[in-house]
């Protein structure tokens, strides 16, 4: 088929590309000889999902899984402390995991930080109700449910020096 057609096209431009008068000059020659030469090393991977269409073309979800956690990472430890890089790494990997659960993570937490402040100020000494997989079903539909917006005012409010 086409994928076949494309590796089979890859190794022969990569056999022509060293050919004496392959009209290109000796660092184009060596720029695409890399590219090609990466293609063909990582082709069964890059050609997967050809024959199992169950995985998908891309890792965007992956990635943009992430990308929030990447991007933050030198912020979280731009003050040059441990524990505020290790308390936001532990944070996205819980939040990510409600996300994946389909669990509200503004619901969870607060529920899970009324539980602390209901505890003294320390975390519950049961952590199993805070679990996704360890909660019945009930209490995992209830914080799945969507974040309630305030809704705006009937009545614009009023501006200025008048009221």
């Amino acid at each position: 088929g086409r994928m076949q057609d494309m590796h089979e096209e890859a190794t022969r431009v990569l056999a022509q590309a060293d050919a004496p008068g392959a009209g290109l000059s000796k660092s184009a020659r060596t720029q695409q000889n890399k590219v090609l030469s990466s293609l063909l090393d990582h082709w069964s991977g890059l050609s997967v999902f050809v024959d199992h269409p169950e995985v998908p073309m891309d890792n965007n979800r992956g990635e943009n899984s992430i990308r929030t956690p990447v991007t933050g990472r030198k912020n979280d430890y731009g003050s040059g402390s441990i524990w505020s890089a290790e308390l936001a790494a532990t944070l996205f990997a819980i939040l990510q995991t409600l996300v994946l659960w389909g669990i509200n993570p503004r619901h969870w937490l607060l529920d899970y930080l009324t539980a602390c402040a209901e505890n003294g100020a320390s975390p519950p000494a049961q952590i199993d109700a805070f679990l996704p997989w360890a909660m019945d079903d009930a209490r995992r539909a209830d914080l799945r449910r969507p974040y309630a917006c305030r809704a705006p005012p009937a009545e614009p409010l009023p501006i200025g020096e008048d009221t």
